[in-house]
């Protein structure tokens, strides 16, 4: 097969061994594949595969048809349509993904689409509900909103029932984030009179942190997961007592088989019926075919944009 891998700094479309299904495994012919930060940190030599994973191919989503399964998969068989979430290995003509880590992609939504959902529902999902518990009818601040998963989080937010506040730096982006059923799309400079807010989901980093932590509701929550701008910060720990606020924050990559299947599981009940009925959406800013993946990490790392960079086996035009 053939494979992104990355060469003193560049993503580049070379043979590769095929990867080899495990038990409980699925062999995956890729249709698609979304590019994440992680894949740009792995690109530097920042963020290295977490044991198990293949070392030196990159891609932490990835869709396509299933073409073989291991001895103990259950749930699914070859010609299904999957896409998964993956410690790497997702921008391949061929991936492996394990059965507790893969969905099954819903007949109207397209393989563009389908790979650039798990990683980025996955990490919005797992930061708003299993971490701040984020409920219908409180105020949500989502910064950074116009990313992969800033606009993923815009959408949850919105079938929960909460009252969505984006912080969107460029102008130009602040209608598309609107018609993702935002309430209110923001200058990251007015996050502070536009609060209090119940849940922050922190995607920028240290430049927005301190102004989110002093807009916090009582007993509200931020969830950190985007370090784009910074992590180190000055924190106001009587801030946080006076309005008993919780931090956490997280990644998936590194997680377990158990971990990660319990996401993925959250994930199947609570969201994949509203991507399949089309009230949420996979925004997709630019695609790329896979031997082009130079131009596609250039693209995601350019800024600017609304959604996904997603790299395709065909693509589109």
């Amino acid at each position: 097969m053939h494979a992104v891998v990355i060469d003193d700094g560049r993503p580049v479309w070379v043979e590769q061994p095929d990867p080899q299904v495990g038990d409980t495994e699925l062999l995956v012919a890729v249709r698609a594949a979304g590019l994440n930060g992680a894949d740009m940190g792995q690109r530097r030599g920042r963020y290295p595969a977490p044991p198990g994973a293949p070392a030196n191919i990159p891609g932490l989503e990835m869709a396509g048809e299933v073409v073989a399964v291991g001895r103990q998969v259950q749930r699914f068989a070859p010609g299904d349509r999957v896409m998964g979430l993956l410690g790497g290995g997702g921008q391949a003509e061929l991936a492996v993904v394990d059965e507790a880590h893969a969905l099954a992609v819903p007949e109207a939504v397209t393989w563009v689409q389908a790979g650039g959902f798990p990683e980025t529902f996955c990490t919005a999902y797992d930061a708003l509900f299993s971490q701040a518990e984020l409920a219908a009818g409180e105020r949500l601040l989502v910064t950074g909103a116009a990313g992969g998963v800033g606009t993923a989080a815009v959408q949850l937010g919105r079938v929960t029932g909460a009252m969505v506040v984006a912080s969107v730096r460029d102008p130009t982006k602040r209608d598309a984030v609107r018609s993702l059923g935002a309430h209110q799309v923001i200058d990251p400079g007015s996050i502070a009179e536009h609060g209090p807010y119940d849940v922050v989901l922190e995607l920028v980093g240290a430049a927005s942190f301190g102004v989110a932590l002093g807009a916090l509701a009582e007993r509200g929550r931020i969830s950190v997961i985007g370090l784009g701008s910074g992590g180190e910060v000055q924190l106001q720990l009587g801030v946080v007592m006076a309005k008993r606020a919780r931090i956490s924050g997280s990644t998936l990559r590194g997680r377990d088989r158990v971990a990660k299947g319990l996401v993925i599981d959250g994930v199947a009940r609570h969201v994949l019926p509203h991507l399949a009925t089309g009230a949420i959406t996979v925004p997709v800013c630019d695609t790329f075919a896979f031997a082009h993946a130079e131009r596609a990490y250039d693209r995601f790392e350019a800024g600017g944009k609304l959604g996904k960079v997603v790299l395709v086996d065909q693509p589109e035009g």
